[in-house]
């Protein structure tokens, strides 16, 4: 979730009015702070696919009374609970201001709801803590929000309800959806897409509002250095500071994909559910990642001291629990159909920084689109160049200068074996298109994260068209971290502090000096960005 409509706008003021009126009532009204909760559940509710409602005060179902239930829709009739029906979404206990929810978490009411209803969310009206059982049996605290360090400071930040929502609402909102979808499957690239995006928000804010951001130093100046632009100015500043969490996050979910089809290959034709034994860790995604300018990235932005100065290491382990709740066989049966990688890009950026989405022009171009313009490329090598063997043909290099994502570099590998394979190479035709990847196929791009996508997307291709490479195949593809419009002519440029981005402008500069590039293709960007000046 982007931001929040007018709607939820007013349901975030309204909680905040009303349990601002019930404090002002004194004594302890938590009977209005729950119908306050309630009707924030049922706004926001309103909002998932399917829609989830909140009822108040539960019947006795040999657990106790929790405060409110969350149900999908199918399980109401005429707004009330089906006979029988245990809450899908889980239930909602309420304490006073001030009450430890961490205290709350672990008491025997709590556990009892636990082996009744499997999740529990738990507040204070101010803190939330999502519980649940972990593999002992214990609660565990999946996932938690705070609006404000005390309750007096909360008290205090509700005495101008509007403010207040202004600045708290979309991170409470976006922590209630992501709790009240927390039993639900996920199987469709884009829900994963959009929860992935609710944490890098949240990871963003914090960035942006850490006081000590020395630890980006020197990956912020190699990076001006090495793509011979500046990030100037507040835009500036954000846009790095965007591109470094979408990095991080790409780079999360990069590793888990492949680590996913290397545990579906061990497994079978299909994907098994992740067992508690074998589980993905975000930490080693790294080891995951084969271009050495992507692992040098990810290891200066999910350093240790980093991530803990910027306090980001509780909202990775989020996403790293999300990926594990995904439902691996229907996620890469709908993964695979189309190009779910490019698509998968757009949604989540959209979600997590629409602004920066429009200044850079970044949109999804249609597969539809892409196919013609690569075979209409491949059409014009063979009829009008009389190259017999069009895309195929060992002096034929190609180029997408800005390739984003890399949809048009993996169409490019496609159409290469499929014209290998009409020559009757058979088998041999996906090696060849191996050899053609590592050789006379590049593509540059200035953005870190459509980069990370862009490996992932063009390694899958790679995967799919030659399954078992000889010797493992090649282990990169040549799509490369630069600025398309510099390095064109020799010239010394400053040394960079980090070897693998010394050599990533190297290896750039080599195919802009001396390839002899005979096709360029893609679809470039149509905005500038201004802050970031070349």
């Amino acid at each position: 979730m982007a931001g929040m409509n007018t709607k939820l706008t007013a349901a975030v003021k309204a909680y905040f009015t009303e349990l601002k009126q019930a404090r002002a009532l004194g004594g302890t009204p938590e009977r209005s702070n729950q119908l306050a909760l309630a009707n924030l559940l049922k706004a926001v509710g309103a909002t998932l696919k399917p829609k989830v409602f909140c009822v108040v005060e539960l019947a006795e179902q040999g657990a106790g009374h929790p405060d409110l239930g969350m149900y999908a829709a199918n399980q109401l009739q005429k707004g009330q609970p089906l006979e029988g029906q245990t809450p899908e979404r889980g239930v909602v206990e309420m304490k006073a201001p001030g009450t430890d929810v961490s205290v709350t978490a672990e008491s025997d009411q709590v556990v009892g709801y636990l082996d009744r209803y499997g999740l529990v969310l738990v507040t204070n009206t101010h803190d939330f803590a999502l519980i649940a059982k972990n593999r002992t049996g214990q609660p565990e605290r999946l996932e938690t929000f705070s609006l404000a360090e005390t309750a007096e400071e909360f008290a205090s930040n509700i005495e101008k309800p509007q403010r207040f929502a202004r600045k708290a609402g979309v991170g409470l909102v976006e922590y209630l959806c992501r709790a009240m979808s927390h039993s639900t499957v996920l199987d469709e690239p884009k829900d994963v897409a959009h929860l992935l995006a609710s944490y890098a928000r949240q990871g963003l804010a914090r960035v942006e509002a850490a006081d000590d951001q020395q630890s980006l130093t020197a990956i912020r100046s190699a990076l001006e250095e090495s793509l011979g632009v500046r990030f100037e100015g507040e835009r500036g500043s954000h846009f790095f500071r965007s591109t470094l969490v979408q990095t991080l996050f790409y780079g999360i979910f990069s590793a888990w994909v492949l680590w996913a089809r290397k545990k579906g290959k061990k497994d079978g034709p299909l994907f098994k559910k992740t067992s508690e034994d074998e589980r993905f860790e975000w930490r080693i995604s790294v080891w995951h990642l084969h271009a050495p300018v992507m692992r040098t990235l990810f290891q200066q932005v999910s350093d240790p001291e980093s991530l803990k100065s910027l306090e980001l290491i509780d909202v990775l382990d989020y996403a790293g629990d999300t990926l594990n709740r995904v439902d691996m066989p229907a996620f890469f049966a709908r993964f695979s159909e189309g190009e779910a990688v490019p698509y998968f890009y757009e949604p989540f950026l959209e979600a997590f920084d629409p602004d920066l989405r429009r200044q850079l022009g970044v949109w999804y171009t249609p597969a539809e689109v892409v196919r013609y313009m690569v075979a209409r490329v491949d059409k014009a090598l063979k009829n009008d160049l009389g190259i017999e063997d069009g895309l195929a043909a060992e002096n034929v290099y190609i180029l997408d200068p800005c390739c984003g994502t890399g949809a048009y570099i993996a169409d490019v590998l496609r159409q290469i074996a499929a014209n290998l394979r009409k020559k009757g190479l058979g088998g041999m035709a996906g090696a060849e298109m191996r050899r053609a990847a590592a050789e006379r196929v590049f593509g540059f791009e200035i953005m870190p994260a459509p980069l990370v996508v862009a490996h992932l997307q063009v390694e899958l291709t790679m995967q799919d068209l030659d399954p078992q490479p000889v010797n493992g195949g090649s282990k990169r593809s040549n799509i490369f971290l630069t600025n398309a419009l510099t390095g064109w002519e020799p010239k010394m440029g400053k040394p960079l502090p980090f070897p693998e981005l010394e050599e990533e402008r190297e290896r750039a500069e080599r195919v802009k000096q001396n390839s002899p590039i005979l096709v360029i293709l893609g679809n470039p960007p149509y905005n500038g960005f201004a802050g970031m000046a070349v």
